[in-house]
């Protein structure tokens, strides 16, 4: 069965109806979704899951409550050190996602470190990312790194700088090339 990973920036708390009907497919197909309990995006589309009564969704969170859970699925929680907090804390519990799909769908809106930081947590794993970007409506299909960093691109350059502070984009574009290069060397 092939899991997908739902995620997106929280500034985006309303989905068209592109973003439905990648939704909608995910659903006709029987695919797992996990989806995180952020306000925002993950909201949005726990919303539009749960009005579609679609039952294959696990909830994920980090620390001892989740904050949204619109269908009342199922939840999978992640531990943290008592210790984190902020980013540090929530990305724990997107790495895991990114781990546990096997393909991703993200809407972001071209500010977002969290939502990119997911984006190139799958692509380090191999796997690739479908990105709604708010800035132009439309998807874009990433495999590698060299497309993370032309939808990157795109953004203003005060965005890009903020967000390369706040996750290391260089190292991160970097480390997945790194993985990809060793995978190609077996």
């Amino acid at each position: 069965m092939t899991t997908v990973f739902l995620s997106g920036s929280r500034k985006i708390s309303r989905i068209n109806d592109a973003i439905r009907q990648r939704i909608n497919n995910m659903i006709e197909q029987r695919h797992d979704i996990i989806i995180g309990d952020a306000n925002g995006a993950d909201k949005a589309m726990q919303t539009y899951l749960a009005e579609r009564q679609y039952d294959r969704v696990t909830v994920y969170f980090v620390g001892n409550a989740y904050r949204n859970n619109v269908g009342a699925w199922p939840t999978e929680q992640v531990f943290a050190p008592s210790h984190m907090t902020g980013r540090e804390f929530y990305t724990l519990k997107d790495k895991e996602m990114a781990h546990a799909a096997d393909f991703g769908l993200v809407l972001w809106d071209g500010k977002s470190a969290g939502t990119i930081s997911n984006v190139l947590e799958m692509l380090k794993f191999g796997k690739k990312v479908v990105v709604y970007f708010s800035l132009e409506k439309r998807f874009f299909t990433l495999a590698k790194g060299e497309d993370a960093e032309q939808l990157i691109n795109k953004c203003d350059p005060e965005s890009v700088s903020e967000m390369s502070h706040k996750i290391k984009l260089t190292g991160a574009l970097r480390e997945i090339s790194n993985a990809r290069q060793t995978s190609l060397a077996l």
